[in-house]
């Protein structure tokens, strides 16, 4: 069997997975308020939380193509199982693999593989969001260590997380930490009232003296921004433009199920002319968007350059689809979109934060933008 054939494999047997271990609880991980340890220890198991991880880690060793449509798998589901997919082993798994020490990588992979470990990422601030860099979380050198205060928020797993990267500044300058929950000082407050996310164990972060061993510095010293938070980014961004994939397709299997089962004006929905041009039009976004985030995987696979720019235009475009394909599919089924007997409703309301995590919708524009300014400008040719 081809390695292509193998990571195929893993793949179908996430699918499997889902359908049998996930999707028929979704609704009541929303009412809970989290999806279960218990089903973190099976992912942890069959080794998803380290697909994309080397396998002397515990991981899959996914490539790029293949830890997207396996993440797409999950963002079908459950968009919970999915963040956490993002969250734990994209951003913060990911991220040390790629810049981490050869004692952190030793020390943090193999025990988020297991799921003893889980993994959240600390960037966003009560006051600071788009504008990453003007963090006012804190850090200062003292002999044995650095000593770091202020606060984080929005911070997916947080509430359950075991070790944090977590981004703080020094005179303007900003450096990546690996913070262990057991530190004096760390505390999490559980984010509620949530329009979504409900099951992400979404939270606060409160930093109080915490001291940090001056090996748990991820990367340079006060090159936080430029090296370790542009990577983090850049695999969430990744994760998240197959999420918009997943959960768009999810919405046009439930737009499609329900225009040919409901019956309006003695016929069914599925011939009326408008509903039929919804329906086309969904299958023509999601088309485009798979094909978009097929080419970064191989790119990134590649490890070519222009994987950054292909990734980022991928996050953009899929978040937009996935709102669209989500609106149209609850207008589809009218009234009925409203409950949650029918899952339009719930991806309705996670399909919009696509556009503002991981870099709103706005900021991937201005990125593409400068992109597209500095590569299609023709200059003038003199006859």
């Amino acid at each position: 069997m081809n390695y292509d054939k193998i990571q195929a494999a893993i793949v179908e047997e996430a699918e499997a997975f889902v359908n049998d271990e996930i999707r028929p609880y979704v609704n009541e991980f929303e009412e809970k308020g989290g999806i279960p340890r218990e089903l973190i220890s099976k992912m942890a198991a069959k080794g998803y939380l380290a697909a994309p991880f080397p396998k002397q880690y515990g991981g899959l060793e996914l490539d790029p193509v293949y830890y997207g449509l396996f993440t797409e798998a999950f963002g079908k589901g459950c968009v919970a199982t999915r963040s956490l997919l993002t969250v734990h082993s994209s951003l913060v798994g990911e991220t040390i693999l790629r810049l981490g020490t050869a004692d952190q990588k030793n020390k943090w992979l193999p025990l988020m593989a297991r799921g003893e470990a889980i993994g959240a990422f600390g960037l966003s601030e009560p006051d600071i969001g788009s504008d990453a860099k003007g963090i006012k979380t804190t850090w200062h050198e003292e002999d044995d260590c650095y000593v770091i205060n202020g606060a984080k928020k929005w911070i997916t797993f947080g509430h359950l997380a075991d070790v944090f990267i977590i981004i703080a500044a020094n005179n303007g300058r900003s450096t990546a930490f690996l913070v262990e929950r057991s530190f004096q000082g760390l505390e999490t407050k559980r984010i509620e009232g949530l329009m979504v996310a409900r099951a992400t164990y979404l939270a606060e972060i409160y930093l109080n003296n915490v001291r940090v061993p001056k090996e748990n510095v991820i990367g340079k010293l006060n090159f936080g921004f430029e090296y370790v938070v542009s990577t983090a980014l850049d695999f969430g961004r990744y994760s998240i433009a197959w999420a918009g994939v997943g959960l768009a397709q999810e919405a046009l299997e439930a737009m499609v199920t329900y225009s040919r089962n409901r019956s309006q004006f003695d016929q069914k929905l599925r011939n009326f002319q408008l509903i039929r041009g919804m329906i086309g039009d969904a299958v023509t976004k999601i088309h485009a968007a798979r094909a978009l985030c097929l080419r970064a995987g191989q790119l990134r696979r590649d490890k070519d350059p222009e994987s950054i720019i292909e990734t980022t235009t991928s996050k953009y475009f899929t978040s937009k689809v996935a709102v669209e394909v989500a609106n149209d599919a609850l207008q589809v089924h009218g009234a009925n979109g409203f409950t949650n007997q029918y899952p339009v409703e719930r991806l309705y309301r996670e399909a919009k934060v696509l556009e503002v995590i991981e870099g709103s919708s706005q900021m991937q524009q201005e990125i593409i933008s400068n992109y597209g300014l500095q590569h299609y400008y023709i200059r003038n040719k003199k006859k």
